[in-house]
């Protein structure tokens, strides 16, 4: 039997293989994992794209300082890309790697088109050339990239021109029939500006540089690193035989506001040179900005997502970044907003609502859902209206887009349900035996209302709405059932009674700020590794979410050892920091400077006693900042008991300060 479900293809942005994803890259596919989840349960076959862009002379000057064939270095990064997205929960459904010979058969075939449709020719080209952005900019000799302030470089060389200026006037057109293709209005207005502006003809081979699809007959020439990486998201479905897949044109490309040009101007002309059909819709969506500034690596500032989804899990920081910020704007990343939303919203909100209710219905029903009475004077049409009306109203928001929105309206309705709770008072009515079915008319309301919740909020928190579905005693997950937006008492009622619910467990308990924080802060410093369940904070433990379980190390070649400077360094100075129960900071002699480093030791050393110590300090690590303070290295020390108390690395025998670890 044929497969008669709609279909529904999106992107996120094919990420360069520059560094490791940061919260930034993670914004963007949480949320196309989050529309991939909710386009599902609208009863779409969904494919979602996500990869890795490997080509480009950073990867080539990153492989030679690396001092690894530029293959193995990419196919490193590629896979450490992969591996994260399959840890934190979002992996792709194609995940395309520019290196891959299906992506380079795209590539060349759609050249290919161009040239027999009369929209390439060979020419020359001197311009500055932004390696960091992989692209030409309109600046004079010794001027910086205009978008992103770095160094330009003078480029003289032999390329093939894509006629760009032959679709001013049809991408023009294209906006003006479609005014939704390029979201949010913002960019379209950007991006209009542009193209008004008039559009130059494009280089789109690179005889300057070596690592790259080549021009087949011509290998001298490699194709230009954006018309490459753009050209991955119809190579990731099929290709030259993209009409078998079925699943091209793209309904959605999700890209950030960087980006916008790259994928609203060049992308839809290179498909309209080719004669291929076009993205349906083109989203660009605003950065996480940290101190007003754009987090990037080179500015040290990047936010990475584990440390964040180990300590609160991969749930609590789906929902801060979706309820945060209006997808389509800037945000700005705080840990202080962070936490304060996974207390307030998910402990003491959704999670809080799961436990009261469950726990009563355990207590005054023998864990058995009640059967409700709604002629009952308790105000019950008061949920049952409020639900039904924020069914239809989350889903019209995640049509556009606009989680913010949709998730207050979930949240609203958590407030009505407790604010019923406490107006009802079902522990009082408890106490008298008269009372009990008005006692389970206001419980079945409850949990049919968080039934409700969670099946609207599945999209954003997929991990906690399961283990609530469960604990409801209901079949499954919240995917299973479809979303239905239209308004009708149908909605309500799917909870039976006399089902048994499961053991009430916390989803979400609550967690204390400032050890949260200092143990994010820490970890932020650390090597990454794979999200792990969750220590102890507080007194309480701070639910993973369905985070994957720790795994057994990666081996690696001696190589990669290699890599990590370890010196013996003496310790000067130790002191306690204001507001940091955990930390130390220490002055460290290694040799050849004094470093002042961060190490995470307070509650096992006094400051005092380490002074003149000689420690391992692995030297090569990039700087960070722990509590505010500057840490420029790592002292290393192993971790002994269930505790994990850390003993510092020492020395039998006198060794000389900023000698070499071999």
């Amino acid at each position: 039997m044929a497969n008669t479900k709609p279909r529904f293809y999106l992107t996120t942005p094919i990420y360069y293989t520059n560094g490791l994803p940061h919260i930034g890259h993670t914004y963007t596919t949480v949320v196309a994992d989050t529309i991939r989840r909710y386009k599902r349960m609208q009863g779409y076959e969904v494919v979602m794209t996500t990869g890795t862009d490997e080509h480009g002379v950073n990867v080539e000057r990153a492989a030679q300082k690396a001092g690894v064939p530029e293959s193995e270095f990419v196919a490193r990064m590629a896979e450490a890309w992969r591996a994260l997205w399959e840890e934190l929960g979002v992996p792709a459904d194609e995940f395309i790697r520019t290196t891959e010979v299906r992506h380079a058969r795209t590539v060349q075939w759609l050249f290919k088109l161009f040239r027999e449709n009369g929209f390439v020719y060979p020419g020359h080209y001197t311009g500055q050339y932004c390696i960091y952005d992989n692209a030409y900019v309109d600046v004079k000799l010794g001027e910086n990239c205009p978008d992103c302030g770095r160094p330009t470089e003078t480029v003289t060389e032999e390329n093939y021109f894509f006629k760009l200026s032959a679709f001013q006037q049809p991408l023009l057109d294209l906006y003006k029939k479609n005014p939704a293709f390029i979201q949010p209005e913002t960019r379209r207005n950007e991006i209009l500006s542009f193209v008004e502006g008039g559009l130059r003809d494009l280089s789109i081979t690179r005889t300057s540089i070596r690592w790259g699809i080549p021009v087949p007959g011509e290998e001298k020439h490699v194709f230009y690193v954006w018309f490459d990486a753009l050209t991955a998201y119809l190579s990731a479905v099929g290709g030259p035989e993209y009409e078998r897949r079925g699943f091209w044109p793209a309904d959605l490309h999700l890209v950030g506001k960087d980006i916008i040009r790259f994928h609203a101007v060049y992308w839809p002309a290179f498909l309209m040179a080719a004669g291929l059909p076009l993205p349906k819709q083109v989203w660009a969506h605003g950065w996480f900005l940290i101190d007003a500034g754009k987090m990037s690596k080179s500015k040290g500032n990047v936010v990475l997502p584990r440390p964040i989804a180990q300590v609160l899990g991969m749930d609590a920081l789906r929902y801060y970044m979706l309820r945060e910020t209006v997808f389509g704007q800037d945000g700005n990343f705080s840990y202080d907003a962070l936490v304060q939303r996974y207390n307030s919203d998910l402990a003491n909100g959704l999670g809080n609502l799961a436990s009261r209710t469950l726990t009563m219905i355990e207590k005054y029903f023998e864990g058995k859902v009640p059967t409700p009475s709604p002629d009952e004077d308790v105000r019950y049409d008061t949920l049952l209206h409020t639900a039904i009306a924020d069914i239809s109203d989350v889903c019209s928001y995640y049509d556009v887009l606009n989680f913010s929105r949709a998730l207050e309206r979930i949240w609203g309705l958590i407030a009505e349900v407790d604010k019923y709770l406490v107006l009802q008072q079902p522990w009082a009515l408890a106490e008298d035996a008269s009372k009990r079915s008005q006692l389970g008319t206001i419980l079945y309301a409850a949990a049919e209302s968080l039934r409700i919740a969670c099946h609207l909020a599945h999209p954003v928190l997929p991990d906690a709405t399961t283990k609530i579905w469960k604990s409801l005693g209901l079949s499954g997950t919240p995917s299973d059932l479809q979303f239905d937006a239209r308004v009708t008492q149908d909605n309500w009622g799917r909870l039976r009674p006399g089902t048994r619910i499961g053991k009430p467990e916390p989803v979400f308990p609550r967690i204390e700020k400032a050890e949260a924080l200092e143990r994010m802060e820490a970890m932020e410093s650390e090597p990454q590794k794979p999200v792990a369940a969750p220590a102890a904070i507080g007194g309480t433990v701070a639910s993973p979410s369905g985070a994957a379980a720790q795994t057994a190390p990666e081996k690696i070649a001696i190589e990669d050892f290699a890599k990590v400077e370890m010196r013996v360094g003496q310790i000067k100075t130790a002191e306690r920091i204001v507001g940091a129960d955990k930390l130390l900071k220490l002055t460290v002699d290694i040799g050849s400077e004094v470093r002042q480093i961060c190490a995470g030791i307070a509650q096992f050393y006094e400051p005092e006693s380490l002074v003149g110590r000689k420690v391992v300090v692995v030297v090569n690590l990039a700087p960070r900042k722990l509590r505010g303070v500057e840490s420029n290295g790592m002292i290393v020390a192993a971790s002994v008991g269930p505790e994990g108390k850390p003993v510092l690395a020492a020395f039998t025998e006198d060794v000389e300060v900023g000698a070499r670890l071999k």
